[in-house]
């Protein structure tokens, strides 16, 4: 089944749509850096770098060889910047939350038989719930389906605490379903209001589930670096030990990407105050940084957070900075590095991260976990028929 990639980043959602059957024919990226690692990962693809609208003025049809509803899905995830709960402006007049129209113009063009769009669970309440209400307008006036859930990534095998928001649009008059959890994974909704759309897990339900993936089973078999080392492809420290990690391994037969961000000396030197599933708290008074000894013991849980082997990641984001959760090696005084924060994101070993080490870090956190993409894929796949 062919499928069309807009604001494609570095290509997790292509990566799991790819998995579940599909083949991206196109995909759009506006930063340089993403599209080149999204082009060496699919090199089969045909990549328009630049703005949304670049793509809005090609003549898709003709472009790709397609006729009216031939396209099997229109996927993308328009920047969620302007919708994030963490986001200090979350209004209407932030120009980065109308990309989603231009989305929108390409579906009216192709009238593809499905349609899939991921954002962050703030996208709901957002305008009080009216982009939302907006893009169902829309799609309906086109003659689709919609529904929308929030998905938690545990669910589907993703040791990190991740929640996104799929709309799922499909042709005609067809009932759509989302993938039920296969995973005995829970987490605390860090987001405000539409609690009432995650899928929660009935007390009997869970317990035929399978155990949550955890972070030792996603990273355990990684060599020991030094913090802020860059590393040329290394070879993995043991055989794996986890079926996530003979997953992701496949036939990959070194590790690559395996660099990290450094750290100022204080820092490593509070690092050594943490333990396992610890966090600021554990560091001395004296120690913290001056903001964070007014903070109450309550705030900033995450923060200089250690990563407990047995239990999950904070969501994995643009930088793997002990400021902003809990990203802390568990074993290791260093924060995570970037393969091992793609391990996380359950992008398999083959694929691989170009451009600097932010640049890297940043592609990782943007992306669509690769297994959540999958299962999406599979469900829209079965619908489509």
């Amino acid at each position: 089944m062919k499928s069309i990639d807009l604001f494609a980043g570095a290509g997790g959602l292509s990566c799991g749509l790819s998995m579940a059957g599909f083949s991206t024919i196109l995909a759009n990226e506006l930063v340089e850096a993403h599209a080149n690692t999204y082009k060496k990962n699919h090199p089969n693809t045909k990549m328009v770098v630049g703005d949304v609208r670049q793509v809005c003025e090609i003549n898709l049809k003709q472009k790709l060889g397609l006729k009216h509803g031939e396209l099997d899905l229109l996927a993308g995830g328009p920047p969620c910047q302007g919708f994030s709960v963490n986001a200090p402006i979350r209004d209407l007049d932030d120009e980065r939350n109308h990309l989603f129209k231009d989305f929108l113009r390409v579906a009216a063009e192709l009238l593809p038989k499905s349609i899939l769009i991921e954002n962050v669970p703030g996208i709901v309440s957002l305008g009080k719930g009216t982009v939302v209400q907006q893009i169902y307008k829309e799609l309906i006036n086109l003659g689709y389906s919609v529904e929308h859930k929030i998905l938690y990534a545990g669910h589907y095998g993703v040791p990190q605490t991740r929640f996104r928001t799929i709309i799922i649009a499909v042709k005609g008059k067809k009932r759509i379903s989302f993938p039920e959890p296969e995973y005995n994974s829970t987490a605390v909704a860090n987001f405000a209001g539409s609690k009432e759309l995650c899928i929660k897990l009935a007390p009997l339900f869970a317990q035929d589930l399978l155990p949550q993936t955890t972070v030792s089973d996603a990273i355990a078999d990684l060599p020991i670096i030094e913090s802020g080392s860059k590393n040329e492809p290394i070879e993995y420290a043991s055989k794996v030990s986890s079926k996530y990690q003979s997953l992701l391994r496949g036939d990959s037969r070194l590790a690559h990407n395996h660099s990290c961000n450094g750290l100022g000396k204080i820092n490593l030197e509070r690092l050594k105050h943490i333990p396992q599933g610890g966090n600021w708290t554990n560091i001395p008074h004296e120690m913290l940084p001056k903001g964070m000894q007014r903070a109450r013991r309550s705030d900033h849980t995450k923060r200089y957070g250690r990563l407990h082997p047995d239990g999950l990641c904070s969501t994995i984001l643009t930088k793997c900075d002990p400021h902003w959760g809990a990203f802390i090696h568990p074993t290791q005084d260093r924060v995570l590095s970037v393969r091992e924060a793609a391990r996380i994101q359950s992008f398999p070993d083959s694929y691989l991260f170009y451009g600097s080490l932010p640049q890297q870090y940043e592609q990782v956190g943007n992306a669509v976990p690769p297994l959540l993409a999958q299962r999406i894929g599979e469900k829209i796949m079965e619908t489509i028929g």
